[in-house]
């Protein structure tokens, strides 16, 4: 692996996570199940191989839905932590809000673009997709 590494943790602090390496990408979504599992009008997710990334606090709570959803919180502050799905068993997505230096974590595209509210304008340089961008799947 190299040697780039990024942390971060949660609100409280109880869940904190370390990373080894560089994300696989960095997008934001706008999809109606993230939004509200995150109560925000779109979350920002970092992706990395389930293997970079290693939990140094407190293990976050998880939540798994009947279509193999599983996101993860803080237990005590209730931060959302991570999405993993069934059908991409290789990533696990990090919300970027948690990262301790958001200037190494720039976004590069939207995912779910034609779930977007029309009067959100958000980097709308970056490309949009309708799904998740390839080097997500």
């Amino acid at each position: 692996m190299s040697d780039h590494k990024l942390s971060g943790h949660c609100y409280c602090g109880a869940v904190k996570f370390e990373i080894e390496g560089e994300s696989e990408w960095i997008g934001h979504c706008h999809c109606e199940s993230c939004r509200r599992a995150s109560g925000s009008v779109m979350t920002t997710f970092a992706g990395f191989r389930p293997e970079q990334v290693v939990f140094t606090g407190v293990m976050p709570s998880r939540y798994t839905t009947a279509d193999g959803v599983t996101r993860s919180f803080c237990g005590q502050c209730g931060s959302p932590v991570s999405f993993e799905v069934d059908s991409l068993p290789d990533e696990i997505h990090l919300h970027l809000g948690l990262f301790d230096d958001l200037e190494q974590t720039v976004p590069t595209n939207h995912s779910f673009i034609e779930e977007k509210p029309s009067w959100l304008h958000a980097d709308e340089h970056l490309p949009n997709h309708d799904w998740s961008p390839p080097q997500e799947r």
